[in-house]
């Protein structure tokens, strides 16, 4: 094969996975059966490759059609849900065997994916708007989840929380009844009074635990407007709240728009 044939062939492979395997693993496909007459043909370098390569687990969402609804942009998934999700499953330690809080989880598809590929103990999804927290429930059973209070619920996955959490009047004892090691946020730092509140709920967050280790905080956003990350970090200045930002993953498992510049911010409160 000419060298030009086989880095168009690698490009479409990589695109194929990412936008099609990896997103979504179709389980009723004889993966099998056509894996094994492809091994014996002479024009199927490309199949074969793709199917050798893993799909991982698929999440199931129901989502709105639409980006404001219900008075909410919390019923679509956004860019970086998908970034964050991506960066979860690259780096499972951060999450296993720990307990994770999610503010404004939205359609949950990065705590799902946390959920399946990261092995937590527990899980808190949380969100203000009565309309996202019933989807959230909805997703959470869709794929195969219990919510906390279910008795038939699976031990081995973790435990599935779905809470109302408005972060202006959040108090600490709410905070504190959370016992979180980790929490994470996507995709909330849209406008200046949504910043001043996360700030504020992540100081709260670490008065609850005064006398123990305060919760590793992971924010991914995506880069806008300047000036919106600009006043995150300067929020975070006054607050005392020490940041640092995550290298750059390699993942790329979700279609969203390549040009887009995204982040992750650690925070140390």
């Amino acid at each position: 094969m000419a060298p030009e044939e086989s880095a168009g062939t690698e490009l479409l492979l990589q695109s194929f996975e990412r936008r099609f395997l990896a997103a979504r693993a179709l389980r009723s496909f004889p993966w099998q059966s056509l894996e094994a007459k492809l091994r014996d043909s002479s024009d199927s370098e490309l199949l074969r490759a793709i199917l050798q390569k893993p799909s991982g687990g698929s999440v199931t969402l129901s989502e709105s059609t639409a980006i404001i609804s219900h008075g909410t942009t919390g019923l679509v998934t956004w860019d970086a849900a998908l970034y964050l999700a991506e960066w979860a499953i690259e780096n499972p330690a951060a999450f296993t065997h720990r307990t994770v809080l999610e503010l404004g989880s939205g359609a949950g598809l990065t705590g799902l994916a946390i959920c399946k590929m990261c092995h937590p103990r527990a899980y808190i999804f949380s969100d203000c708007h009565r309309r996202v927290l019933e989807q959230l429930r909805g997703n959470v059973l869709l794929n195969g989840l219990s919510l906390e209070a279910d008795v038939t619920a699976n031990s081995d996955s973790p435990r599935v929380t779905v809470a109302q959490l408005d972060w202006d009047v959040a108090t600490v004892p709410q905070l504190s009844a959370f016992q979180p090691d980790v929490v994470i946020a996507a995709d909330v730092l849209y406008c200046p009074e949504a910043i001043v509140s996360l700030v504020g709920v992540l100081q709260r967050l670490a008065a609850c635990c005064e006398h123990q280790r305060a919760p590793e905080v992971y924010v991914a956003f995506t880069v806008r407007n300047p000036e919106t990350c600009q006043l995150f970090t300067t929020e975070l200045g006054r607050a005392g709240i020490r940041w640092e930002a995550e290298p750059r993953h390699d993942q790329k498992l979700f279609p969203y728009e390549e040009h887009l510049e995204m982040a992750i911010l650690k925070l140390t409160p």
